[in-house]
Order: C-alpha cells, then structure tokens, then sequence
C-alpha cells in the first residue's frame, strides 16, 4: 500500500490512480449502436458523427458498453465522496481484515484556505502562514496519535473492526473500481468541476486520462455537448422566441448555409460549377455574385453536416 505503481498517476501526497482494465472504446459505442459486428463503418469520421449524435440527444446506453476498472488509492474522506456516485463495483481495502498502514494525507499549504462564505462546502481565501503551520501540525499530531492508539489496542488483541473506529477519515485507503463510460463521464463532469473538492478533482481529473485516451470520440463529444454545451427550458427557449431579432437570425442561419454548403464540398468535392446550385439548394438567400465573393474569402468554416441541419432547424423554429 506505500509503493505507487510504476503506471499510476500519483495523486495528493501518497495517492494515485492507475488504469487496470478496459473493454471496448469509440468503437464498441458505434457497435452497440448499430446492434452489428465489427468496427462500425469504413470511415473513421462516420464513427465520430454518430458518436456525437448520440451525445447530443442523450441516447446513453451504446455508452455503457464501455467499461474501465481502476485500481486507487485515496484519503478515506475522499472516497466517500466518491461512493456516493453508486453506479459502480467497488472492492475497498478491508480495515476488518488487515491491519491499517501509517498512511496518511497531509494537505499542502497552498490548499489550505478558509471557510467559503459564499459556498457553504467549499474553501476560498488565503490563510496566514502561523495558521497554515498549525493545520499541518495538528494533522500530523492527531494522525501519529491516533495510529500509536491503534496499534496499541491490536497488540493487545482487540478486534481490528472495533479499533479501526479510532483512525481519522485522512487515513489512506484504496479499491478496485469498475465503471461504464455513460456514468464514468457523468462522474468526472461533477467532480472535475471547479466547484468540486480539490482533493477528489485531482482523482477525477486523473481517470479522465484514460477516458481521454481510450475514447477519445467520446471525450469530445462529452465536453462539446455536456460540459460546455447549454441546455435552454422552455421559458428560456420562450424568451429567445421573443427577444431574439429576426435579422440576427436570419445572418446566423445564412453563415450557418455557408459552412453547410462547405462542409458537403469538403467530404464530397464539386465542381466549380455546382457550388452555387448546392448553396441555393441548402437554402442560401444570396445572389451567386456575393456568393462567389464569401466563398472566396476562404474564411467559412466546416463543420458536421448533421450537427449544423440541427443547429439551423433549431434557429428557424424561433422565428416561427
């Protein structure tokens, strides 16, 4: 329990968090999703667009067919955080079984802050120098004692059950933790978050590696659509109904043409010829003068096909 493994990432003082096992990736997402065999489709972009379709209408289950398990260790107050997301198999270090190990977390200076008065849960602010001093001490003091307590008490033989209830919740544990993707994601979006305890973001932010690294489609898609994307109610969408001028509309649905028409040249080259028609087919508003002027100017952007006809059905419903 005090060595880290070669192919761990170290985390906190004496965590880390290592990748055991993982089974499938962006590949078995798309296999789950079209319910067939293989790797889905010739195309690796195919792959991508329909990753990111699922993503964006919510449709979770294909990813649940991937699966990580991690070995880590953490600070027993962190780990209840943590199994607090109940959507994986967890096998802890047993204290009811062996002996617990003279490890503990001690939190570096810098992150020793004080209460928040704005975040009922978190910390904010500097902390003099003597008061970060006296917290290092008393962690120390209370972890050395307590283990002295509790080593006394299994030397002279009473259950290790009953004396474990001494140690403090700094005391290092560590698990085998399996998890699909589907929940592995929703795990790191919470505690990944700024708003997150430091101490368990430094974990999330670890098994996001492996995320990151065996599906990297799905990563993507995960920070487009969920982290950084927004989500409108229905008084909200009513209040851009109302308020959002027609002409500004109609410019973003215009550039959106544009990048459309862009996109389908890119996948599917044209002639010269049939960019115009292709333009107007999508529904472009201007003459083939301006046209041939825009699309000169190389500055229009690509983009997934599927991902922008959404966007702009979207936009249009607002002027309805």
């Amino acid at each position: 329990m005090s060595n880290i493994p070669q192919d761990a990432i170290k985390c906190l003082d004496k965590g880390f968090v290592r990748l055991v096992d993982a089974m499938g990736g962006d590949n078995a997402i798309v296999q789950a999703a079209r319910v067939s065999y293989g790797k889905g489709t010739a195309k690796v972009s195919q792959d991508r667009g329909l990753i990111r379709y699922l993503m964006r209408h919510r449709h979770t289950t294909p990813f649940e067919m991937v699966e990580f398990k991690f070995h880590c260790k953490m600070p027993i107050f962190v780990a209840r955080q943590w199994v607090r997301h109940r959507t994986a198999n967890i096998n802890e270090y047993s204290l009811r079984y062996s002996e617990a190990r003279d490890e503990f977390y001690f939190p570096d200076p810098e992150n020793i802050q004080f209460q928040s008065s704005l975040n009922k849960q978190g910390r904010l602010g500097q902390v003099s120098e003597s008061l970060k001093s006296k917290v290092t001490d008393y962690f120390k003091e209370i972890s050395d004692r307590s283990f002295e307590l509790y080593s006394e008490l299994n030397e002279a033989g009473v259950a290790r059950e009953l004396a474990r209830a001494i140690l403090p919740v700094n005391l290092y544990t560590e698990w085998y933790w399996k998890n699909d993707l589907h929940n592995l994601l929703h795990f790191i979006g919470l505690r990944s978050d700024s708003h997150a305890q430091y101490e368990i973001r430094v974990f999330s932010d670890a098994m996001a590696k492996s995320v990151k690294k065996i599906a990297p489609f799905a990563w993507e898609a995960y920070q487009d659509y969920v982290v950084r994307g927004l989500r409108f109610s229905r008084v909200e969408q009513g209040l851009l109904e109302q308020n959002l001028p027609t002409r500004v509309i109609d410019d973003v649905l215009e550039d959106i043409t544009y990048q459309i028409t862009a996109s389908l040249n890119e996948n599917k080259p044209r002639n010269d010829s049939d960019l115009f028609p292709l333009y107007k087919k999508e529904g472009g508003y201007d003459t083939e003068e301006d046209f041939r002027l825009k699309w000169n100017s190389g500055e229009i952007e690509v983009g997934n096909v599927r991902e922008l006809r959404e966007f702009k059905e979207k936009l249009i419903s607002f002027k309805k």
